[in-house]
């Protein structure tokens, strides 16, 4: 891992991350000795995880282009296996799963060659395109419609929406001198499993009137206001120095990842209610599947993305 021409500010905001975790480390240990009585086992847990989880993201932005893109096209190919885990599909299409689970790597291909042109339009055209062929080919049409909406809506929220945060990493260095390459990827993950947790705490401590009880019970509207108003104020403070974003449009991002990011969080409960699950899976431990880490992402990383894109690129 090279830290030698690096932006200051993306090793401050690395050194700011693990002194958290490594605080909430020590926070832990603490309370499992001064209170026996109480079991903090899942607490601890979730610290662990979250050291792995900032450990392959380090990996992730601070190498060479080709280790980031294989890493983050890693990550999305486990999230798009375990979408494929929960919903049903036909016996029929287990042929055309292999051309869907192949689009990743080439969605990663455009990502590596800076390609946008292709990267823009090869899922949401040239695949939505081909996989209902593949399928017409194969003579099932029983349940056609559900498996080939299930498998694109799959492809797009794991693939295609997760594959603009590898593309921030490819955009030109010079247009962000305060946090380079990192820094706006650096920005949009931070805030948003901020958002995440800022909801949480003020739902927890103010919530009383529930915002969507069928979809997510513990979701309330003091929880997703406080959350969206913390996440834009932390935004515009962040923005100097990992982003090109003045003040006013850093509120701009602030509110769209607040606002975006309960959306995707929302998407993927009814999701999983709809199939009857807790936990999209158990990879992580303590926070469940990888769709219940990235689920605010999937909508975060594509909107900030063009956001981002329109006013610079």
């Amino acid at each position: 891992m090279n830290w030698v021409g690096l932006p200051v500010s993306v090793q401050i905001a690395f050194m700011a991350i693990g002194g958290l975790l490594a605080v909430a480390s020590l926070v832990s240990l603490w309370l499992v000795r001064s209170k026996p009585e109480r079991n903090y086992s899942e607490l601890r847990l979730r610290i662990k995880t979250w050291w792995i989880i900032v450990g392959v993201f380090a990996v992730a932005v601070l190498f060479n282009r080709t280790v980031s893109v294989v890493v983050l096209g890693l990550v999305s190919f486990l999230a798009f296996k375990e979408y494929l885990s929960l919903v049903p599909t036909r016996r029929a299409d287990h042929r055309v799963l292999f051309w869907a689970y192949l689009a990743i790597p080439i969605q990663f291909y455009w990502v590596w060659m800076a390609w946008y042109g292709m990267f823009i339009i090869f899922i949401p055209v040239f695949v939505f395109l081909f996989l209902p062929m593949r399928m017409i080919l194969i003579g099932e049409t029983q349940g056609f419609l559900r498996a080939v909406g299930t498998l694109q809506w799959g492809l797009m929220i794991t693939v295609f929406g997760l594959s603009h945060a590898a593309f921030m990493l490819v955009l030109p260095a010079e247009i962000n001198p305060a946090g380079g390459v990192m820094g706006l990827l650096i920005y949009l993950v931070f805030l948003t499993e901020f958002n995440d947790v800022a909801q949480y705490i003020w739902g927890k401590s103010f919530g009383k009137r529930k915002i969507s009880p069928k979809v997510s019970p513990n979701k309330t509207v003091a929880g997703f206001l406080g959350g969206v108003l913390t996440t834009t104020a932390l935004a515009v403070l962040l923005a100097p120095f990992l982003t090109p974003l003045a003040q006013y449009e850093a509120v701009g991002a602030g509110l769209l990842i607040g606002l975006s990011g309960f959306v995707g969080d929302v998407t993927i409960s009814a999701l999983k209610r709809d199939i009857g699950v807790k936990d999209s899976g158990s990879l992580l431990p303590g926070h469940g599947g990888i769709l219940d880490r990235l689920d605010s992402l999937t909508y975060t990383a594509p909107l900030f993305f063009h956001y981002v894109y329109y006013l610079y690129y």
